[in-house]
């Protein structure tokens, strides 16, 4: 199994405690983590906490979830993330990218490998991904990737807030 994926202008490739200054900056902002559901990290201590997690995960024979670390340039900008059902056939995506790297593709470029990845390594038959209604650019992304919506009216309550929202699942069929 490949640990990084390379594309155009992006590594993706396993997290690493290294990589706490980075991963805090976007996961610390409200406002980039507005529609995170375990989002925005409160401390330093809870990034690293999270990241150990991902790293400890990567050490498995055969890990149920994947945290890559997006990096461009030598800077993480983000992160995509898939996390496996107990048959392994099932995988939801996740992804988070620094606001100051939106809106130049980054987003598709590396949700686009980690499809590739779970379809071609990991052989899953499933992918599905969620977002908060109001988060378009999520959807969006799920669309361009190759998603469908399956559902608009799940209900989401952040854990840290109590706030409700309206949730969109997406899913593609692998044949």
């Amino acid at each position: 199994m490949s640990r990084e994926l390379k594309t155009e202008r992006l590594l993706l490739r396993p997290m690493r405690l290294a990589d706490l200054e980075d991963v805090h900056e976007y996961a610390s902002d409200r406002d980039n983590a507005r529609y995170m559901f375990f989002l925005p990290n409160d401390t330093v201590k809870d990034t690293e906490d999270f990241l150990s997690g991902a790293v400890k995960e990567w050490e498995k024979v055969s890990p149920s979830f994947f945290e890559f670390a997006v990096e461009l340039n030598g800077k993480v900008i983000g992160a995509m993330s898939a996390y496996l059902d107990e048959s392994k056939e099932c995988a939801e995506l996740g992804w988070i990218l620094n606001k100051k790297y939106q809106h130049f593709g980054y987003a598709v470029e590396a949700a686009t490998a980690l499809k590739d990845f779970l379809i071609k390594e990991i052989r899953v038959k499933k992918i599905t991904a969620h977002c908060d209604a109001r988060n378009a650019p999520s959807y969006r992304l799920m669309e361009k990737i190759g998603l469908t919506r399956e559902s608009e009216n799940g209900e989401r309550v952040y854990p840290k807030t109590g706030e409700k929202a309206r949730e969109l699942a997406y899913s593609l069929i692998i044949e």
